[in-house]
C-alpha cells in the first residue's frame, strides 16, 4: 500500500531519469566485466589506471602516460585498457620496426585507427545499411592507392597553377589587412584545407568560399567528436556520436549534390572527385577517402605549416637565408627579373618546389618532429598472439590493439641532441 500510494506522486521525468541511469549502469557493468583479460605472456598491466574506466590518462596526458608506463616496465612494453579496448603499448627500435613493417599484414592499420582515433562518420551506403568503409579490411590499400595516384606525376603538376592562384589570393588578402597581423593557425590552416580539398576532392568546393567554410565546419565537427569517452565507450549514446553522424551526413549531401549536378549536366572536371568517380567509387567510399585525406592534410600540413612560421619568427636569423633560397629559385625560372617576387614564383615548376628549397625542407622537418606527438595504432587481426621482438617472450594478444607513441623517437636524446629545441641545422 505504501509503495502504491507513493507511485502516483512520482513525476514521469523522475522515472525516466531513474531507468535511464539504471540502463547505463547495467551497460557499463556488462561491457566492463566482459572485456577480455590479458594473457600472462602479454606485457605487464600498468598501474596507471582508474577503476572501471581504465587508463583514462592515455587520452588526457598521453605522452606523460606513455613515459610513466614505459618506465614502470622492465621491457619498455606495457598493457592497459582504454575503456573496453585492450591495448599494448610498445617501445624501442625493434618493436618500432615491426610496427611499421608493411609486410606484417597481421597488424591492421585501419582497424586500429577506426577504434582508437575516432572521428569516423557513419554514412548511408547506397542501397544498404549505414556502414563505414573502414569496416572493409581492404580500405588501407584502397586509400593508399587512391592518394598516391592523386598526388603524383602529372595530376599534381597540372594542378599546381591553380594551387598557386589559391595561395596568391589568400596572401593578397592578408597583405591588404590594415591590422598587418594574422593567426597562422587560422589563415594558413584554412589555406591548407583549400589546397587539400582541391587536390583530393573537387573544384566546386575549393572555388566557393561559403561551401568551403561549411565543409571545414563539418570536418571540425567530426574531428571534435574523438573525445576520450566516445572512443572508450562507443556504444554509449553520447552527443558526440550524434554530431559525428550529422557532420558525415551533411558532407555526404554536399558531395552527392555535386556528383548529381555533374551527371545531369554531362560535365567533367579535372579534379580528385572526377578521378574517384572514373574509378567507379561510390559516394560513401569517396567521402571516407576525402575525410581520411583531410585528416592527414590538416593534422600534418595544416598544423606544421603554421608552427614553422612561429618557429621562424622566434628564430629570425633563419628568415634571410630562407628568403635567399626562394629568390634564387624564382630567378632561375623567370626570365623577367623585373617582376615582383610573387609574380616570378608563378613560373616555378613543381619539380623545383620539391627539390630546390632544402633549407625550408629542414624547417618543416624539425617542425614535424616537434609537433608530431601523437600515437600510431594497429590491431592484431591475425587470429593468434604476435611476439614482440626482443621482449623476453611478450606477445600482442589476438584482437588487441597496439600503440606506439611517436615521441619515443622524436624526443629521444640518443637520436636528437636537445630534442625540445627547434634546430634546422641538426640536419
Amino acid at each position: 500500500m505504501a509503495l502504491a500510494s507513493f507511485l502516483p506522486e512520482v513525476e514521469p521525468l523522475v522515472f525516466a531519469i531513474f531507468f535511464g541511469a539504471f540502463a547505463l549502469l547495467a551497460t557499463f557493468y556488462h561491457n566492463l566485466t566482459n572485456r577480455p583479460a590479458f594473457p600472462k605472456n602479454a606485457p605487464k598491466l600498468t598501474s596507471i589506471a582508474w577503476p572501471i574506466v581504465g587508463s583514462h590518462q592515455f587520452f588526457t596526458n598521453r605522452w606523460e602516460f606513455y613515459q610513466a608506463a614505459k618506465a614502470g616496465s622492465k621491457t619498455g612494453n606495457f598493457s592497459f585498457y582504454a575503456g573496453q579496448h585492450p591495448v599494448v603499448g610498445v617501445s624501442g627500435q625493434e618493436a618500432r620496426k615491426m610496427f611499421f613493417d608493411t609486410s606484417v599484414k597481421e597488424l591492421g592499420f585501419s582497424e586500429g585507427y577506426a577504434a582508437l582515433l575516432g572521428g569516423t562518420p557513419e554514412v548511408k551506403r547506397e542501397g544498404g545499411p549505414a556502414k563505414s568503409s573502414l569496416e572493409d579490411n581492404s580500405f588501407t590499400g584502397y586509400f593508399h592507392k587512391r592518394l598516391i595516384n592523386l598526388v603524383k606525376g602529372n595530376r599534381l603538376k597540372n594542378g599546381l597553377s591553380q594551387l598557386m592562384k589559391d595561395a596568391r589570393a589568400n596572401f593578397d588578402n592578408l597583405a591588404a589587412d590594415p591590422n598587418r597581423r594574422t593567426d597562422p593557425f587560422e589563415s594558413v590552416y584554412r589555406l591548407v584545407f583549400q589546397f587539400t580539398m582541391r587536390t583530393v576532392a573537387c573544384n566546386e568546393i575549393a572555388d566557393d568560399p561559403v561551401v568551403l567554410a561549411k565543409c571545414l565546419e563539418y570536418f571540425e565537427m567530426i574531428e571534435s567528436t574523438a573525445t576520450p569517452f566516445s572512443i572508450m565507450y562507443p556504444w554509449l549514446p553520447l552527443p558526440a556520436k550524434l554530431k559525428r553522424t550529422w557532420g558525415g551526413a551533411q558532407l555526404y549531401m554536399i558531395f552527392k549534390r555535386i556528383v548529381d549536378a555533374r551527371h545531369a549536366e554531362g560535365r567533367r572536371e579535372d579534379d580528385g572527385l572526377q578521378y574517384l568517380l572514373d574509378q567507379g567509387d561510390n559516394i560513401t567510399d569517396i567521402i571516407t577517402f576525402v575525410l581520411g585525406a583531410l585528416f592527414a592534410g590538416q593534422l600534418n600540413s595544416g598544423i606544421n605549416a603554421a608552427w614553422t612560421l612561429m618557429y621562424m619568427i622566434n628564430k629570425p636569423e633563419w628568415i634571410p637565408r630562407a628568403r635567399e633560397q626562394v629568390t634564387a629559385m624564382a630567378a632561375r625560372y623567370c626570365e623577367d627579373k623585373s617582376l615582383p617576387l610573387k609574380d616570378q614564383l608563378m613560373h616555378v615548376p613543381i619539380e623545383a618546389w620539391e627539390n630546390e628549397l632544402p633549407l625550408i625542407d629542414f624547417f618543416l622537418k624539425d617542425s614535424i618532429r616537434l609537433q608530431t606527438m601523437g600515437t600510431a595504432f594497429r590491431k592484431n587481426v591475425s587470429g593468434r598472439p604476435m611476439p614482440i621482438p626482443q621482449s623476453d617472450g611478450e606477445v600482442i594478444p589476438d584482437n588487441s590493439y597496439v600503440a606506439w607513441h611517436i615521441g619515443d623517437l622524436h624526443y629521444n636524446p640518443d637520436v636528437y641532441t636537445n630534442p625540445d629545441e627547434w634546430d634546422p641545422s641538426r640536419y
